[in-house]
């Protein structure tokens, strides 16, 4: 298993990093895993059953027993696609306070590690590169500005038609990037063998080429 490359790309919300991981896997038919769908799945069935976020012990339960599948852009749980569901900002919000919990994420660990298969896997969330795949072959923290982020998740919002308001957005991310960072447990931050990438004033195609272009590199020196 440990010969097969990972690409591990962790940031804060809305920092673009399932976008650049995606098409980063598609560029290099890789597979790919967003980390964050596995907490989102959690949360969603945990809001579907009535369950109370706060009892760590039954949404261990859930996050261990997830009937889900992922088939090309859809996920489904217990037979339903839910792919847009989850995407849904309460349950992101929910996500976000359910990942702080060790025993959820200790849970999840076998399930995401599973997702290393050959040719490779190009991968995203918060703790990819440091306790998910810590022998990545190449970590990347991809980040931007609050702002920025805010915006990018505002103008997805509304091309899926859902209203949005910029400044419950940006208090909100301002929020999840708080909780993240000061959670006990993998908290979001940057390896010191980690590259930075900053994409406030980079496009999806800038910053795609980016992180090719350092996997490139690592093959060529490796030679």
């Amino acid at each position: 298993m440990y010969n097969i490359p990972v690409i591990a790309i962790d940031g804060p919300s809305a920092s673009g990093k399932g976008t650049i991981a995606q098409l980063v896997a598609k560029k290099l038919g890789f597979h790919y895993l967003d980390s964050g769908a596995l907490y989102r799945l959690v949360a969603l069935q945990s809001m579907r059953s009535g369950t109370d976020f706060t009892d760590e012990i039954m949404l261990t339960k859930i996050a261990r027993n997830l009937d889900v599948f992922f088939k090309g852009d859809k996920i489904f749980l217990t037979g339903r696609d839910v792919s847009d569901a989850i995407r849904e900002e309460q349950c992101g919000i929910r996500a976000s306070e359910i990942a702080t919990y060790p025993s959820v994420r200790i849970a999840l660990i076998t399930r995401q590690r599973a997702f290393r298969q050959p040719p490779g896997l190009a991968t995203d969330g918060r703790d990819m590169g440091s306790v998910i795949f810590p022998d990545a072959i190449l970590k990347i923290f991809l980040t931007a500005s609050a702002e920025v982020r805010a915006q990018r998740r505002y103008n997805q919002l509304m091309e899926k038609g859902i209203s949005a308001n910029m400044a419950a957005l940006l208090q909100d991310i301002q929020t999840r990037d708080a909780r993240d960072s000061n959670r006990s447990v993998a908290p979001l931050q940057h390896g010191k063998d980690a590259k930075i990438l900053e994409t406030t004033d980079l496009s999806i195609a800038e910053a795609m080429n980016t992180v090719l272009q350092w996997y490139a590199e690592i093959g060529t020196n490796s030679v």
